[in-house]
């Protein structure tokens, strides 16, 4: 029987960035999900890059640097450009690292999931299998009793 049916529907958080256990034991996810959130709660590293990336993948962000440009280009520099074009290109090249992190985590986690989602699948086909073997052994013992009843009559 597949599991969709008896897992609860996930909750809606306001705080979709973050993985905390507590809500993925309340959601009813996965295993591979499970694991996942444990090891990104318990990494200082790991929070760190997913609070930058959840920052850096936000509007809040977009508006902080319209600001913050406008104000340097207006106030603060007569001429912005040079240190301007440095500033952005530095962030441009720690911002695509961060991205190409979360892709690899992103693809980690995928064939993790894939992974178990493969075995999950294959257990259920085997016992879909054996069900329907035993199915048909007893349809077939039942129907040759009703037979023979039916001979003795």
């Amino acid at each position: 029987m597949s599991s969709a049916a008896t897992t609860p529907a996930p909750t809606t958080d306001k705080k979709k960035h973050s993985i905390r256990p507590s809500h993925i034991v309340q959601a009813g996810h996965t295993p591979v999900v499970m694991q996942e959130a444990e090891r990104r709660a318990n990494s200082l590293q790991l929070r760190v890059a997913d609070a930058i990336t959840a920052f850096a993948g936000s509007m809040r962000f977009v508006y902080v640097h319209v600001v913050v440009f406008a104000v340097w280009m207006i106030w603060f520099e007569k001429s912005p450009w040079p240190t301007l074009t440095l500033v952005v290109s530095l962030e441009a090249i720690f911002l695509s690292t961060f991205v190409m992190i979360g892709q690899n985590r992103q693809a980690s986690f995928a064939q993790a999931k894939a992974d178990h989602d493969f075995v999950s699948q294959e257990k259920e086909l085997l016992t879909n299998t054996e069900l329907t073997k035993e199915i048909h052994r007893l349809t077939t013992e039942l129907h040759s009793r009703l037979i023979d009843a039916e001979d003795k009559k």
